[in-house]
């Protein structure tokens, strides 16, 4: 896969996406807001590997949103009639949401390693993914309450599931730093590392022990998890019941067990890649 905003390999059942647009701190332009989203689905539909990391390069993770997105007149109409030029806008609210949202509905998890700075729509992205984890000069903001807007692709509605009350009120009306070691107290971040070669050492062996797991598994604790977040605990107890019934396979159980007694890695079969409709 070949992107202007990203590089994407895909090594040991790990793809390994990073932002590279260091010169322009990986500011979201319309090519990332395209791209991100066609590489995980890309990933995810082939079912190229069992874990997805993404980093990025230079001093900052990502200085957010690239406000040339939003000055770009095919994007947001300033004039004519204002229902359709409110249409127009928030579609294109949607569409950006869309593009993090898939995060959470591909099948295998989604782990970030961030340094130096997670500004505006960083917040966002990192958000949406199943783990966070940072360098000691990291710092997260919700910068669009300095720029007289309110956050609208995800930070407050998926922030309030991962930090106190307090916390994110505080971050969303100060548009504040919160520094890497506050991000780990409140649990924001898994870990701090001391720096960016640490990090990504640090997150590729976490993403490592996750491939060694049964696809399926980890595929069904991502689903249980989004759900039990959105549902009810008797909701959610339900529906564990109604997937397990229809998911659970003996074979990947015994294949682990089998494994474990003669302490040797398990190799299960991939899931399947994501067929679109009618392609035989």
């Amino acid at each position: 896969m070949s992107f202007k905003t990203l590089t994407v390999s895909i090594q040991d059942k790990i793809a390994h996406l990073e932002l590279n647009r260091p010169a322009e701190f990986n500011t979201m332009n319309e090519d990332f807001w395209r791209e991100l989203p066609q590489a995980i689905r890309e990933i995810d539909e082939k079912a190229a590997a069992r874990v997805i990391v993404i980093s990025s390069t230079g001093k900052h993770f990502t200085a957010g949103m690239d406000l040339g997105v939003f000055m770009n007149p095919n994007n947001i109409s300033m004039q004519g009639d204002p229902a359709r030029a409110a249409e127009q806008l928030r579609r294109l609210v949607l569409q950006l949401q869309d593009a993090f949202n898939v995060l959470e509905t591909v099948r295998m998890p989604v782990l970030v390693a961030i340094q130096g700075g997670c500004i505006g729509g960083g917040v966002d992205m990192v958000s949406a993914a199943d783990c966070r984890y940072c360098t000691a000069d990291a710092f997260f903001c919700i910068k669009e309450t300095d720029l007289g807007m309110t956050a609208d692709v995800g930070t407050l509605q998926r922030l309030p599931h991962l930090i106190p009350q307090g916390m994110i009120r505080e971050l969303a009306y100060t548009a504040g730093k919160l520094s890497a070691q506050r991000a780990k107290e409140i649990g924001l971040v898994n870990e701090v590392f001391a720096d960016q070669t640490a990090l990504l050492a640090g997150v590729m062996n976490i993403a490592k022990e996750i491939a060694k797991r049964s696809p399926m598994a980890v595929a069904g604790c991502k689903e249980m998890i989004n759900y039990s977040r959105d549902h009810s605990v008797g909701d959610s107890l339900k529906y564990m019941a109604t997937w397990q019934s229809g998911m659970f396979r003996p074979e990947d159980m015994m294949k682990a067990m089998m494994a474990q007694q003669q302490k040797a890695t398990p190799d299960f079969p991939e899931i399947f890649p994501i067929k679109p409709p009618f392609s035989g």
